[in-house]
């Protein structure tokens, strides 16, 4: 497993959208940021940081993961139930896809019924409502300013 092969994995999930924070990590979001989506993964794209791959696991598997070699509390979220990877083969490629689309599904129930409202639109609506806010945001902080 390697960062392209879990960006490709995480972009075939539904409603998936990636950013890039933090000077080089990619962020893998249950709909778009500015909708209301939230965080499920992220990547080390340089490998300048501790791990290669962190995730939300959820209470259920976080001890359990952790008993793995390679697998430790993520900084920063671990009392949310996010691991880290250390190193890829720390899991088996298809364990590590598992493990993603298990971290996307408990993140997404998680979202507010508005957001998966705005997430169960046609592409077009959704891309419009996402202009909108960011519009009115725009005009509010013009305002502010």
């Amino acid at each position: 497993m390697d960062n392209e092969r879990v960006r490709s994995f995480c972009l075939s999930l539904p409603h998936v959208a990636e950013t890039f924070a933090w000077g080089h990590h990619a962020v893998y979001w249950v709909g778009e940021r500015d909708l209301g989506g939230k965080m499920f993964a992220l990547t080390d794209l340089d490998g300048s940081g501790e791990g290669v791959l962190t995730f939300h696991c959820g209470m259920e598997r976080f001890h359990e993961l952790l008993e793995r070699d390679g697998i430790r509390p993520a900084p920063y979220s671990a009392r949310n139930f996010w691991v880290m990877l250390e190193r890829w083969d720390a899991l088996r490629p298809r364990e590590i896809e598992d493990e993603l689309r298990r971290a996307h599904a408990l993140i997404y129930a998680r979202l507010p019924a508005r957001t998966k409202t705005i997430l169960a639109l046609p592409v077009k609506e959704r891309a419009q409502v996402l202009r909108d806010r960011k519009a009115r945001l725009a005009a509010r902080n013009k305002g502010n300013g």
